[in-house]
């Protein structure tokens, strides 16, 4: 980590190198945070890019671009930390305070992807919640997006029975451009756990592509 911000000077090539990456705006990895209000999901944001393809968060940048600033960041800084604590296995996260010129600092947070190993936030009930993140959104992942990332990060070969429940599935997205677990299950007569081990081991195969969505993922044709 950074000095605390009563350390930090202001730089102009550190804060030309901000306005660039805000002018990006907010993407598949890139979050900005007004304020640290709400540390729990901020670091859901944090989770969400070490599950995907990483990610940056800024805090003390509004929603359409304007970098007011943070007059108090080591407070903020204090407790996204400790929010931090709370992810399984700790995150690859570096954090820089970044001086604007006018008394104020932006928390920037670099997260990287880890390739070996999910990460979960711990609640406060112990229950595990997993996120990924899609566009601009941090996602909760299900248990079928939990899976084929753990697979996925395996490496390993992977074998699939093109059955008549797969001839169909085929089928059906020739003519439609999606279906969801649900949709699977009941036009299949599938049990869950059926339907969505053929699902987890398409999408392994590159046969499908799973988009997650907080309503249910969405599963459609990888070619």
């Amino acid at each position: 980590m950074t000095k605390p911000h009563e350390s930090v000077r202001y730089n102009k090539s550190a804060y030309t190198r901000l306005q660039k990456l805000v002018a990006q705006g907010e993407g598949s990895q890139l979050e900005f945070k007004r304020k640290a209000s709400y540390p729990e999901k901020i670091v859901r944001e944090m989770i969400a890019f070490a599950n995907t393809n990483g990610g940056t968060v800024l805090i003390g940048v509004d929603d359409d671009g304007t970098i007011a600033g943070l007059k108090h960041p080591d407070g903020e800084a204090h407790v996204i930390n400790k929010a931090l604590t709370r992810c399984r296995p700790a995150l690859n996260v570096q954090e820089s305070f970044i001086a604007t010129g006018n008394g104020r600092c932006v928390l920037q947070y670099d997260i990287g992807k880890n390739p070996k190993k999910i990460h979960y936030l711990i609640k406060e009930d112990q229950r595990r919640e997993a996120y990924v993140r899609v566009n601009d959104q941090s996602i909760k992942a299900s248990r079928e997006m939990r899976e084929i990332i753990k697979r996925a990060q395996r490496q390993r070969g992977i074998t699939f029975h093109y059955g008549e429940h797969e001839k169909f599935l085929m089928q059906y997205l020739e003519e439609n451009s999606s279906i969801t677990l649900k949709q699977f299950m009941e036009l299949c007569n599938l049990k869950r756990f059926y339907a969505s081990r053929k699902l987890i081991l398409l999408v392994l195969a590159n046969v499908l592509r799973i988009t997650p969505h907080e309503k249910g993922d969405v599963y459609s044709r990888a070619f």
